[in-house]
């Protein structure tokens, strides 16, 4: 009798969502390296890869060469919203300086927008507002919970901060950033998640396995530390608040 044919013992591809990076990109690297992106994998990053920390360059060239590829669907966060207005006016570059702009700037090299190549304008106009797969939405902000995904509001998707928010008429989970979370964990309610740790201000980036049944996630920090955790509530499972694995 012939030997059976060797099954393809491969992963399936997973659905990862990357919470707000603020130029923090030693922190981007070394949760590259830990969550070890495999051909398939898709990466939803959830907007604010600009301002207040010191590589939004090396985040903004990153995301265009992923995207590029397929791998990444960027999202724009409301500091996208206010680099992009910045072209508009004195009144708004004040108001984008004032927020981080400077740090975007010196990551460049340059002193003044009108220096900073074509390309990076042309990634940023072409960021979404939203993204809606299987069972999720995600957003940079939030949403109003009793308006369809297609009619929110600009202040609702990219300015408003989570709070208690109520599940959406769709049925689906919210995945969203925005929201710094200090204590360095996600924000977790049945029907809704954010992962914006406070990357830039000395807290961790999140990656979130949106495809796993697990809640599984990982974080990563400028020093180059790793940990990983599970969400306390996550397809329909409870589990102690915050719980995390330190290697």
């Amino acid at each position: 009798m012939s030997s059976p044919e060797a099954t393809d013992a491969s992963p399936a591809p997973r659905l990862l969502a990357i919470g707000d990076i603020h130029g923090s990109f030693a922190s981007l690297e070394a949760l590259l390296a830990s969550v070890c992106p495999q051909s398939g994998d898709r990466i939803i990053t959830l907007g604010d890869y600009v301002d207040r920390g010191p590589r939004s360059k090396e985040v903004l060239d990153w995301l265009i060469d992923q995207e590029s590829r397929g791998v990444v669907l960027p999202l724009r966060g409301n500091h996208e919203i206010m680099m992009l207005d910045a072209r508009a006016g004195s009144h708004f570059l004040r108001q984008w300086l004032s927020c981080g702009g400077q740090q975007v700037l010196a990551s460049f090299g340059v002193d003044r927008l009108e220096e900073i190549p074509g390309r990076y304008w042309e990634f940023l106009e072409r960021t979404r507002s939203c993204h809606v797969e299987g069972d999720y939405f995600f957003v940079h902000a939030n949403a109003v919970p009793d308006l369809p995904l297609d009619e929110q509001p600009d202040y609702m998707l990219f300015w408003e901060f989570i709070g208690e928010p109520r599940p959406h008429k769709s049925g689906k989970t919210m995945i969203c950033g925005h929201s710094s979370q200090k204590s360095g964990l996600p924000l977790a309610f049945p029907h809704a998640v954010c992962i914006d740790t406070f990357a830039h201000g000395g807290g961790w980036l999140t990656c979130l396995e949106v495809s796993s049944s697990s809640g599984r996630y990982w974080q990563a920090n400028e020093q180059g530390e790793t940990r990983e955790g599970f969400l306390p509530y996550w397809r329909g499972s409870r589990r102690e608040a915050g719980r995390v694995l330190t290697p």
